[in-house]
């Protein structure tokens, strides 16, 4: 039996066990190595109906997504029609942010990289006509600067929304008929959708959500988020073999199988190259490139990205060096756990490279001293409330507002402990996940001027 065949077997044989262990209701899968693709699936794709999920069953991507817009994006750069170091506004003149300026100085590069500075979690709803990427530009004038222009990484979805209509006006047609045109049909995918109206057609997930601690995962109340945020990942969904043949695409220096050049020879490897720092979160990568996530191991480089919507997770992880990929598509439950069960098998059986340890809270961790952190750091979509008790113990209060109030999400208030250097990590596990807050910067009075998870979320008043 074959390497790539005995870890299909042991996938077969340990996901419905996984699946139970972690309160996952459906996954489905797809592993490439040595130019073969195998696939599976297990549990179901909505507790309601009790449809079994398939390895053909399409589940949403969510923020892998970005790396379709951002190859998309380098279509354009390979034809000669964008630059990506022109700002922005030299191609939509009518993109604007609260700080003129700074829309003034904004590059596809910055957006691709995250590193833009302006509030990123946008996720108004401008409708679901064809122009609702159009009228996404609109809802941004007013957003404010977080950071300067390229200062440091911040997780952007506004910023790909951007692209996605940058893409639109150079293409002159839809983000959606943009995807089919230049990446579907080429790739030729045939489980993939761009909306409800065509995930229908096939076997769908449904995501589902815990509303509150311990009541159990249930179908979630909407199956997709705005199609305006589609090219940051709202909408799309598809099976994990034809997100692995995307994958294939950029591990072939941008060929598919059939032999189309869907990328320029060199654009998958600038695409993968590091080009961004991250802090130390551990659950984000260690860098980034145009638009891909990077872990930098000591065992070598990882590439990929992430997606998450509303009860559907999804997880894509390259090794260049090995020709190994792995796609895992997931509709709610603790997936971070099985996603860390089934990758470490993968990849020790596939490669020379071992995923990243989850990080976690020490088990003595020091008292200190939380005057520098306490406060309210303010997004769009919540409030992050830090304080310190009599005693020395360290609180966040996650406050919801917009969309995330209007989806029925609770006030949660869990305690942080000491992690490292200048961050704090919980001391209860969320889903698997324990989620490193580096403090950073200084608002001028000696305390830390952002929160930064993923994003960089600004101490309100400062």
């Amino acid at each position: 039996m074959s390497t790539l065949r005995a870890v299909e077997a042991w996938i077969n044989e340990q996901l419905p066990a996984l699946v139970e262990k972690y309160q996952v209701p459906g996954v489905a899968w797809a592993v490439l190595a040595d130019g073969e693709v195998v696939d599976g699936a297990a549990g179901v794709l909505h507790r309601g109906t009790g449809v079994e999920a398939t390895a053909d069953s399409l589940f949403q991507i969510g923020s892998i997504t970005k790396l379709w817009t951002a190859t998309l994006v380098m279509q354009l750069v390979d034809e000669g029609k964008l630059d990506l170091d022109a700002t922005v506004q030299t191609y939509l003149p009518e993109f604007e942010i609260g700080d003129k300026d700074a829309a003034a100085r904004i590059t596809a590069r910055h957006l691709l990289t995250h590193t833009s500075g302006f509030e990123g979690d946008i996720f108004t709803d401008t409708g679901v006509g064809d122009d609702c990427v159009e009228k996404y530009l609109g809802v941004l004038h007013d957003v404010p600067q977080l950071f300067p222009v390229g200062e440091q990484f911040s997780y952007n979805n506004a910023g790909f929304c951007v692209l996605g209509r940058l893409v639109e006006v150079l293409r002159g047609k839809t983000y959606d008929a943009c995807l089919r045109e230049h990446l579907f049909t080429p790739l030729g995918l045939t489980h993939a959708a761009t909306n409800p109206y065509e995930a229908i057609m096939f076997r769908a997930a449904m995501g589902h959500v815990e509303l509150e601690p311990g009541t159990g995962y249930q179908p979630a109340p909407i199956w997709a988020f705005a199609r305006s945020n589609a090219p940051a990942g709202s909408m799309l969904a598809m099976r994990p073999r034809d997100l692995i043949a995307f994958a294939q695409m950029h591990m072939h220096d941008g060929k598919a199988a059939d032999g189309t050049q869907v990328l320029a020879p060199g654009t998958p490897a600038r695409m993968h190259a590091k080009a961004v720092e991250l802090p130390d979160l551990g659950l984000m990568g260690t860098s980034w490139g145009l638009g891909f996530e990077r872990f930098d191991t000591a065992d070598g480089e990882i590439i990929g990205h992430d997606g998450s919507t509303i009860g559907q997770n999804a997880f894509l992880r390259i090794v260049p060096e090995a020709g190994v990929a792995v796609a895992l598509l997931t509709n709610g439950g603790d997936v971070l756990s099985l996603y860390q069960d089934l990758y470490d098998h993968v990849f020790s059986a596939l490669t020379e490279t071992s995923l990243p340890a989850l990080p976690q809270p020490p088990a003595d961790p020091q008292k200190i001293d939380a005057s520098r952190y306490v406060g309210t750091y303010s997004a769009e979509v919540f409030d992050l409330n830090v304080s310190q008790d009599d005693d020395g113990r360290i609180w966040i209060e996650t406050v919801p507002k917009g969309l995330f109030e209007e989806l029925g999400e609770q006030p949660e208030r869990k305690e942080l402990v000491f992690y490292q250097d200048d961050s704090l990590i919980p001391a209860e596990a969320e889903r698997g996940m324990h989620m490193p807050h580096a403090f950073l910067g200084d608002d001028g009075e000696g305390r830390a001027l952002y929160l930064h998870i993923g994003r960089a979320i600004r101490r309100a008043g400062a």
